[in-house]
């Protein structure tokens, strides 16, 4: 008998809150890891709705440094992009990428991913 999973909500407000922690957060919660019945091998995570994403914090000089890269798989098409430029644009993208990358690399990261919800004031 398969068992009824319960999917709280978390509101979290990213304003403010570093980068790298509020990910880490964030992957925690969307696996589930704080419930008794936590297992690797399911996925009893919760939602996340994200408040002010575009008012994360970045420390260090990673605004000046760091970049990311996507390749088109032809010659010669490496494309990098600064994440200044990503914090301008597409503010969502940076903490959707930390938290996807934080998850496990198997079948369950879609379902999990997508139970990341940003919020628009």
């Amino acid at each position: 008998m398969k068992k009824e999973i319960q999917r709280q909500i978390h509101k979290i407000d990213a304003q403010g809150k570093i980068l790298g922690r509020l990910s880490t957060e964030i992957a925690s919660l969307l696996q589930g890891k704080g419930k008794p019945e936590y297992q690797p091998n399911t996925d009893i995570g919760d939602f996340v709705h994200v408040l002010n994403a575009d008012k994360v914090k970045i420390t260090g000089k990673k605004l000046e440094q760091k970049k990311y890269y996507r390749h088109s798989r032809h010659a010669g098409g490496l494309k990098t992009i600064a994440i200044s430029k990503y914090k301008e644009e597409n503010p969502t993208f940076i903490l959707k990428h930390a938290v996807n990358k934080m998850l496990p690399k198997n079948k369950l990261r879609t379902a999990r991913i997508k139970r990341l919800v940003f919020v628009k004031k």
